[in-house]
C-alpha cells in the first residue's frame, strides 16, 4: 500500500482506468464474436448489420485511447475483406 496520499491517489485512477479499458476491450471482442457468428450463418443482411457494429467499436476503442489506430486499422481491414469475399 502506498504510504503518500498522490500515491495512493494514482492506485484508484489506475484501478478505475483499468476496469474501463477491460470494459471497451471486452465490448470489442464481443462485437467482432457476434459478427463472426453472423458470417459463419451466411445471412449477409446480419453479417452486414453486424460488421457495422465491429466497425464502430474499434473506433470506440480507438479514440477512447485503449487500441492504436493502426491496430484497429488492420482489424478493421481484415473483417471488411471477409466481409466482401463472402458477399462476392
Amino acid at each position: 500500500m502506498p504510504n503518500i496520499k498522490s500515491a495512493a491517489k494514482r492506485v484508484e485512477i489506475t484501478r478505475k482506468r483499468t476496469l474501463r479499458n477491460a470494459r471497451i476491450k471486452s465490448a470489442v471482442k464481443t462485437a467482432i464474436r457476434r459478427y463472426e457468428e453472423a458470417l459463419n450463418s451466411a445471412n449477409q443482411e446480419l453479417a452486414q448489420t453486424t460488421l457495422r457494429k465491429a466497425l464502430i467499436a474499434l473506433d470506440k476503442a480507438v479514440t477512447k485511447g485503449v487500441l492504436h489506430k493502426n491496430a484497429a486499422a488492420r482489424k478493421k481491414s481484415r473483417l471488411t475483406k471477409r466481409f466482401n469475399k463472402m458477399a462476392g
